[in-house]
């Protein structure tokens, strides 16, 4: 049987009269990941969109022991993050992956491709901006032919 992958990109400053928006539509999406016969989940755990992928995820695992976690992480220091909820999350994962040595302008972005590449299904926080990150990486996984879901902020 093939293990189905999702990842998450998005915006790292969700706007806080938005927030209780995404986290409920990630919540949506990532059920529906479940339901589609996702089980392996992917986040890079940057601030924001990243760590509230990620809590919902370590929160569905209570309940379905199939589903797991993975951190992407861009670089080796980030996994030195002092926030008690970061390390919560990252030792619910069941396998960290470290993307580069140091952190560096292309480490987010070379890390972000290499999950949309593991991945079949990509969950993205967006607010439309056709410049940045998010929107590059929407591009690459529509060159890679990956399933995009979009929640628009």
């Amino acid at each position: 049987m093939e293990i189905k992958t999702c990842c998450v990109t998005g915006r790292r400053d969700i706007p806080a009269d938005k927030t209780d928006y995404v986290k409920q539509e990630l919540r949506r999406e990532i059920l529906e990941a479940v339901k589609n016969g996702y089980t392996h989940f992917l986040s890079g755990f940057d601030e924001g969109t990243d760590l509230l992928f990620a809590s919902i995820v370590v929160e569905l695992k209570q309940e379905d022991e199939s589903l797991w976690l993975e951190a992407a992480i861009p670089f080796r220091s980030r996994v030195e993050n002092p926030d008690p909820a970061f390390k919560e999350l990252l030792g619910q994962c069941k396998s960290i992956g470290i993307h580069g040595e140091s952190d560096s302008p292309d480490c987010y972005i070379r890390c972000s491709r290499n999950m949309v590449s593991e991945s079949q299904r990509v969950i993205a926080v967006w607010d439309g901006q056709e410049q940045g990150d998010v929107a590059d990486i929407l591009r690459y996984a529509c060159s890679q032919e990956k399933e995009v879901r979009t929640i628009r902020i």
